[in-house]
């Protein structure tokens, strides 16, 4: 594969639920009635949510938000994804990700699907809520900061050039 990811989706109801919340799939390969493997692009970022319980209740909850990697770029790994991607934001136990669910819900009703807002935001998000905090809500000027930015031409390398005695 040349950058992107697979991700493997598991649906047995009240037991396993892995789903993604938002993001742009591009294939998706159906294994059978509880299972299925959905692909995404290189750049794409997605959420990805699993949930699991027990007769005693639930045992898992988390969410990850991800950028797909770039062929040759280095990446998180997480379970069920294959090879990994950036990590924008991982949150665990149901409270977190019931947050990180409704701000996904809020960006929406900006008009803005979720996997388009900068991924700054989502570590930002991902900042606060780890340290107890409440994060801020996305805005219109954030958005319009992320676009500028989008055009504007990657910054250029530097080198770094070491004297002659150094050793490397």
């Amino acid at each position: 594969m040349s950058g992107g990811a697979t991700v493997e989706l598991v649906w047995i109801e009240k037991q396993v639920e892995y789903w993604i919340r938002f993001g742009r799939i591009v294939q998706t390969t159906i294994q059978s009635r509880a299972r299925s493997i959905v692909s995404f692009d290189p750049d794409a970022v997605f959420a990805f949510v699993r949930w699991q319980a027990n007769d005693f209740g639930t045992t898992e909850s988390r969410i990850d938000i991800l950028r797909a990697r770039r062929a040759g770029e280095p990446y998180a790994t997480v379970p069920h994804v294959m090879p990994g991607g950036e990590s924008l934001l991982r949150q665990s136990g149901w409270p977190r990700v019931e947050r990180v669910l409704q701000f996904a819900d809020v960006i929406e009703a900006l008009g803005i699907d979720p996997a388009d807002a900068a991924p700054d935001y989502w570590r930002h998000v991902h900042n606060r809520l780890s340290a107890g905090l409440e994060p801020r809500g996305y805005t219109a000027v954030q958005r319009r900061a992320w676009l500028l930015r989008q055009t504007c031409p990657p910054a250029p390398k530097t080198v770094h050039a070491t004297s002659a005695g150094s050793a490397s």
